[in-house]
């Protein structure tokens, strides 16, 4: 039998065996069976017999047909404003690939820092910090700029897969790789399951999370990973190449080609430059972080940046919309029918007494090795982050802490396979890691990561007030 069938099997047996299972006492029905229908499509996403987007379709006619949601209540999600921050920071994405100022930025730091391997790989990780907050897809950032760079240099300096892996190649694609990780973890529009995160904080506690408090909160915990781990990781496969002054000659050679800024160039920088302070003092203004990513859209379309067959085809925004539109208001539902109420008294009952330090601690271990079950970091953040979240809330943990938390972790999960998140295989693809290599090396990154988030990252939250 077709593996996508049997696949689909699953899903739907998931599905069936809690619609018709026996109901706990004080859960409405219909929120037992929106979590049937819920847990179906949560299972299509992590096995994949069709895309994601397919089964966020099929959930959504199923929860409509049986009753569960009335129409407008099904549809409601396509009315979130956090949805269409993302459709529009792809947007930026696709503006950065085009005109080519992801490549110039680049470039220009490499002809400036590229002498040393060392250096080159802390350059590719400032390129994604910098590009990171207007592209919330570590595959368009990661796989669009980072990674051809990276591939480039290693053959510069004749280090391909194989017996010349270790000049630079071992060093430069994995410390790229956990670049674009951390960079994720840093920027709510980083990477769009951290939306997600600040979706659902709303929904299940009524807390939004700014822009500007989600980077206050992760820059310190941030830049102290950007720091160490691509040192960490220059101990683990020292590069025979230490000193690349050839890398400063490539980039300005690269410069050279491309010539002057262009016009579209200049215009997105003005822009970028222009959302990024607008998102930045966001707490000041009032105006709502999607409407500064529509605005800056608006501009690229009408200076020409972008035209609207870019916007057409830019299919990775329009998926999100579809998927996150449907899960995200299927969850938010999950709430208002109580089904989160019931869950949270359940569990606080038998937390009593062990201080709620500890139980987040020990939630965030566990919410980032499960993610060896997924491929895909929002599959991961829709199946257990309302979960974790409300059993750390329920023992005295702060919201906004452990929301924050919960969302950097599921990102940072990414460090431990080859399939973590949509990124992973393209890097991994490369051959230069194998996959022994990239589960050995990555648990250990990621202990480094709970540390380094746990450690400093609550006391920091602590000292500016996040709780």
């Amino acid at each position: 039998m077709n593996s996508n069938i049997v696949k689909g099997l699953i899903c739907g047996l998931s599905g069936l065996l809690i619609w018709f299972g026996p109901m706990p006492e004080g859960i409405k029905p219909a929120a037992w069976q929106l979590l049937a229908v819920f847990t179906a499509t949560i299972a299509a996403f992590i096995l994949q017999p069709v895309a994601i987007g397919t089964a966020s379709v099929i959930g959504l006619a199923t929860v409509v047909l049986t009753g569960v949601l009335k129409p407008g209540e099904a549809l409601e999600g396509f009315s979130n404003t956090v949805i269409w921050l993302i459709v529009a920071a792809f947007m930026f994405a696709k503006g950065f690939i085009k005109t080519g100022l992801g490549r110039r930025i680049a470039y220009l730091l490499m002809s400036k820092f590229g002498d040393s391997t060392l250096k080159l790989a802390y350059t590719l990780s400032a390129t994604d910090f910098l590009v990171a907050p207007f592209t919330p897809s570590n595959t368009a950032r990661g796989g669009g700029i980072v990674y051809p760079i990276a591939r480039s240099l290693c053959t510069a300096f004749g280090s391909e897969p194989g017996p010349t892996a270790g000049k630079v190649g071992k060093f430069l694609i994995f410390s790229s790789y956990n670049g674009v990780i951390i960079s994720a973890s840093v920027f709510l529009t980083g990477a769009s399951n951290n939306v997600v995160v600040m979706k659902l904080t709303q929904e299940l506690f009524g807390h939004t999370i700014t822009w500007s408090q989600w980077f206050m909160a992760a820059i310190v915990p941030g830049i102290a990973c950007s720091i160490l781990i691509p040192y960490i990781l220059y101990k683990i496969y020292p590069p025979e190449l230490k000193k690349t002054p050839e890398a400063k000659v490539l980039a300005k050679q690269e410069l050279t080609a491309m010539g002057a800024m262009s016009r579209s160039e200049k215009v997105l920088l003005f822009i970028f430059t222009g959302a990024l302070m607008l998102w930045a003092t966001s707490s000041i203004t009032h105006i709502d972080s999607a409407f500064v990513a529509l605005l800056g859209l608006s501009c690229m379309l009408i200076t020409g940046v972008l035209n609207w067959d870019d916007v057409l085809g830019e299919k990775g925004a329009w998926d999100v919309l579809i998927w996150m539109g449907v899960l995200v208001n299927m969850a938010a539902y999950l709430a208002k029918l109580g089904l989160i109420t019931w869950f949270a008294k359940l569990v606080g009952a038998q937390l009593a007494g062990i201080p709620w330090l500890a139980v987040l601690a020990l939630l965030c271990v566990v919410y980032t090795f499960v993610h060896y079950g997924f491929a895909s970091n929002t599959a991961h953040v829709m199946a257990l982050f309302s979960a974790f979240a409300i059993v750390a809330v329920t023992s005295g943990a702060p919201i906004v802490l452990t929301a924050i938390l919960l969302g950097v972790f599921a990102n940072t999960c990414s460090t431990l396979t080859h399939y973590a998140c949509g990124v992973s295989p393209i890097f991994f693809g490369s051959g230069y890691i194998t996959q022994s290599e990239w589960w050995r090396h990555g648990f250990l990154l990621s202990v480094i990561h709970l540390g380094i988030w746990l450690g400093i990252g609550i006391p920091w939250m602590k000292v500016i007030g996040i709780w």
